[in-house]
């Protein structure tokens, strides 16, 4: 990040809900929403995005409920209609009527969920391998068993860390620094997660077959323009979910990273940015602000 645009940084009560959300830019507001990940949040995952992004767009960059510096405590029964609810609670705060929205894997699924609840408040959608598609066709990927079972058998170690960083979110280990891993591994100690970890097993994921996209009747019929960015060797959710959502939904265009894990936002930061930027401005709803 360029020591001349920092973001700025604050913390919006509301509800039972406090959300800690970093902001940069101006114009038409883009919720960059990150993964369920150990220790993941909001600014380290989108962090070779944001500058180029608030180059067009007013980019908000919350932490999700029950990661970072926001309320701890994920509804288990219908995670992604609590991560949805306390989303578009943050909005309301911040005075968005409508945004785009980025989503990375539970962020994902998230933005995909405010889609099809409030379509008003939706301008595009950028997914990049979103939770909940194609959940019943086969068992969870490993990477996926490795996020549900992450705060089994003991606390968190930075090797464990490392390990799950290096093994399921990136396909080229080389391109994370250590300083990424230390940050994730602090921040995956926090007591209140220890004792109750976001996603988990038991009870992490209640019936696959609820949480899964694809039977949800309202998915073919969404207009909101979608893009979505799948890494060929995504080993959390499976690449064929990109094929799943563009033959469901009207607007969705797919495109496939190859050599690239779960994480293409960081891996292929400058064709992310190139491409988000560009689909965005196509979409901003004429007359906002730029």
């Amino acid at each position: 990040m360029s020591t001349s645009l920092q973001p700025t940084s604050r913390t919006l009560a509301f509800g039972r809900r406090k959300i800690h959300v970093s902001e940069l830019g101006k114009g038409f507001p883009v919720l960059l929403l990150h993964g369920g990940g150990p220790g993941a949040s909001g600014m380290p995952t989108y962090v070779r995005n944001i500058e180029t992004l608030a180059r067009h767009f007013r980019v908000v960059v919350p932490d999700l409920q029950g990661y970072g510096r926001s309320t701890k405590g994920v509804d288990r029964m219908d995670p992604f209609g609590d991560e949805a609810d306390a989303m578009l609670g943050l909005m309301d705060a911040l005075e968005i009527r409508k945004a785009h929205f980025v989503g990375n894997s539970l962020g994902g699924a998230c933005a995909l969920r405010i889609a099809l609840d409030h379509p008003s408040r939706t301008a595009s959608l950028v997914l990049m391998g979103p939770g909940g598609v194609n959940t019943t066709r086969s068992l969870p990927t490993r990477g996926l068993n490795a996020l549900l079972d992450f705060y089994s058998g003991g606390p968190p170690t930075l090797e464990k860390v490392r390990y799950f960083i290096h093994e399921y979110l990136v396909f080229d280990a080389t391109q994370v620094p250590d300083s990424l891993i230390e940050e994730r591994y602090r921040a995956s100690l926090d007591p209140e997660i220890i004792a109750s970890p976001p996603l988990r097993r038991p009870n992490g994921i209640p019936r696959l077959r609820d949480l899964d996209f694809t039977r949800d009747p309202r998915l073919q019929a969404c207009d909101i323009p979608t893009l979505v960015l799948w890494g060929t060797e995504d080993k959390v959710n499976r690449p064929s979910g990109g094929k799943a959502l563009q033959s469901r939904m009207k607007r969705c265009d797919l495109h496939l990273f190859g050599r690239a894990g779960h994480w293409v936002q960081w891996e292929r930061a400058a064709e992310f940015n190139a491409m988000t930027t560009a689909f965005f401005l196509e979409h901003t709803p004429a007359g906002s602000p730029s």
